[in-house]
């Protein structure tokens, strides 16, 4: 005799909770159309007997509520999203609904501990901010709530989310630096933090392999952390100083200038810098820093307009929105050193 199939078992096979199997079966709110017509289908297959339940349509999903959840490390870069969460919480007030806001911390993190406000589906939509890891995020989207996340993908993780175009952002800063006639640009991020500092490196790459630079190993620091003395030894150790750096956000632009400015490389006449975000980092440095300016606000309210739209379209292909970044002008980006003493030497 075969072992007897188990709600588990169903779970296993779709990679959802078995907490959301028995909403599907039992026709509870939190689980959507589609993962309820998959548990039925993958239950049916594996020959587990229940009883179809009529259910309305989620009766209890209007709250009233909205969810913004993120790590206590994204909470704790104010600058960055502290605007977002403004736009958002305006966003939300305008169609008379309420914000609710959950750091994650680690422990929770590591250990898939949802807010009590999810676990209990008293939330009508979640937006999650930033990164948690994968798990975490399916755990919450297996609930069925409708969610968005912002500033965060990942092949593993199907739902909708609001994303600069990084690609792009990177590709227009770095072109910067080419058009000024700089070929030996280093990069500097740690492309293991974030989905986003990989793909700015691809942006970096792209733009120079379009200009018919040969990218140099010496040059990719792709581990860099935002620490003083990890950006000081690397711009130490390289065997020939870049012209011109581009760093993934103002936080190693400012390292990087200041470590420029303790080996006595002038910034912008010995060496250019250009970084992303366009934050307060980039205009406290001095010189202010050229940088990639994102609308926060944008993000907040196409986040909260996605989100209200996946509630009405549940069956709806998820999408991406690429928002795009614009090139904002400082002081710290110049012509190459070599072009200038071509130019300035007597003819």
């Amino acid at each position: 005799m075969g072992k007897r199939v188990t709600m588990q078992d169903i779970a296993d096979r779709l990679n959802i909770t078995k907490n959301s199997v028995s909403q599907a079966l039992t026709g509870k709110p939190g689980v959507s159309e589609h993962t309820r017509k998959e548990v039925y289908k993958v239950a049916d297959e594996l020959g587990y007997s229940y009883t179809p339940k009529t259910h309305s349509r989620q009766p209890d999903t209007k709250t009233g509520n909205i969810a913004l959840i993120a790590s206590d490390f994204a909470f704790s870069m104010k600058s960055f999203f502290g605007e977002i969460f403004l736009s958002v919480e305006e966003e939300v007030q305008k169609r008379n609904k309420s914000l609710l806001l959950q750091s994650v911390n680690k422990h929770a993190n590591e250990n898939l501990t949802l807010p009590s406000f999810i676990e209990d589906h008293s939330v009508e939509g979640i937006l999650i901010l930033s990164h948690l890891n994968n798990d975490y995020i399916n755990k919450v989207l297996a609930t069925g709530i409708p969610t968005v996340l912002i500033d965060h993908h990942h092949p593993a993780i199907q739902a909708d989310s609001i994303l600069t175009n990084n690609r792009f952002g990177a590709y227009t800063a770095v072109q910067h630096l080419l058009e000024l006639g700089h070929k030996n640009i280093a990069y500097v991020g740690n492309i293991n933090f974030s989905p986003s500092y990989q793909e700015r490196l691809e942006g970096y790459l792209l733009a120079l392999k379009d200009y018919g630079v040969e990218p140099k190993e010496e040059y990719l620091f792709t581990n860099a952390l935002e620490e003083d003395e990890v950006i000081n030894n690397f711009i130490r150790q390289v065997p020939v100083q870049p012209t011109a750096w581009f760093c993934v956000n103002d936080g190693l632009g400012y390292l990087v200038n200041s470590g420029l400015k303790l080996y006595g490389v002038n910034v912008p006449t010995e060496a250019s810098i250009c970084s992303f975000d366009n934050g307060q980092l980039s205009k406290l440095s001095s010189p202010r820093i050229t940088s990639m300016d994102i609308d926060l606000k944008l993000f907040g309210r196409k986040a909260v307009e996605k989100l209200f739209w996946r509630a009405e379209n549940c069956n709806e292909p998820f999408q991406e929105t690429l928002l795009p970044a614009k090139l904002v002008e400082g002081e710290s980006t110049n012509i190459a050193p070599e072009i200038k003493r071509k130019s300035e030497s007597p003819k």
